[in-house]
């Protein structure tokens, strides 16, 4: 028993959860976004030279022969 009361209350805080809006300072997001571009280094993959593309190892199979088709 007590179940009742437990559901209710949880009940309660999901509905002002969902519909709880914040106000929003938008000029703090936009210097933010207008910031965030100039800050980060362009994403570069260290691991990418040294394993070969996908794609480039499946269209030299021969999937009729299994070995390399020149």
């Amino acid at each position: 028993m007590g179940r009742g009361r437990q559901k209710a209350k949880n009940t309660k805080v999901a509905r002002e959860l969902k519909y709880f809006s914040p106000d929003t300072d938008l000029t703090a997001l936009q210097a933010e976004l207008a910031t965030s571009k100039t800050n980060e280094p362009d994403y570069e993959d260290k691991w990418a030279d040294l394993y070969p593309d996908e794609d480039d190892k499946t269209a030299t199979q021969d999937p009729d022969s299994g070995s390399a088709s020149n």
